[in-house]
């Protein structure tokens, strides 16, 4: 199974980098495997920690994708890494082991700390579209476009009968994501995650 978070990882410079990432669990361990190249996969080989952050704020899904990257940021319990500062929970991680993979290798890690900060009310059909809208356009170099149309048409359906105020900026900032996109509407993406 694999589960939709938003990891924090230490970039060259000692900032943070957000980006959302699916994860595994694994014989007791996260499993994480960003693509090569990005930023995360370059930040996990050099400082070895991460945090995983566990938040119903679409928004930060969504905008990590589209250019929006500055997230309110607090410390995080035991790790260097931050957390984000409205998360519902978030466990922090110290890499053990990896996989070397062509595309992506595999990082496994070991749970350090686990708090959680506030209650998770309930599931929400716009918060999960916008969760698979931001994981097409994180593939939009490779999708085809008649096929992204197709899913964010379907998508646009929960989002219409159940999204508050986070869910519709979200969806609307995947919408022009896709039409800026060379293959699906215009402009450019954002850099890899």
């Amino acid at each position: 199974m694999i589960r939709e978070a938003i990891v924090t990882t230490l970039a060259a410079d000692g900032g943070a980098h957000i980006t959302p990432l699916g994860f595994r669990e694994e014989a007791g361990r996260v499993v994480l495997a960003p693509f090569v190249p990005s930023v995360t996969l370059e930040n996990l080989r050099r400082a070895g920690v991460a945090v995983l952050n566990f938040t119903d704020d679409v928004r930060v899904f969504a905008g990590c994708l589209t250019g929006r990257r500055h997230w309110p940021l607090l410390p995080a319990e035991r790790s260097p890494v931050p957390r984000l500062a409205d998360s519902l929970a978030h466990w922090e991680l110290v890499v053990e082991e990896v996989a070397e993979h062509a595309e992506r290798p595999r990082f496994f890690c070991t749970v350090t700390a686990r708090a959680e900060h506030a209650a998770f009310c309930g599931f929400n059909r716009a918060q999960a579209a916008v969760v698979e809208g931001a994981i097409l356009i994180s593939r939009l170099d490779w999708l085809d476009p008649a096929q992204v149309a197709a899913e964010m048409r379907y998508l646009q359906i929960a989002v219409d009968k159940t999204a508050g105020e986070r869910e519709r900026d979200a969806w609307r900032w995947l919408q022009e994501a896709v039409a800026a996109h060379p293959r699906h509407g215009g402009g450019a993406l954002a850099a890899p995650v």
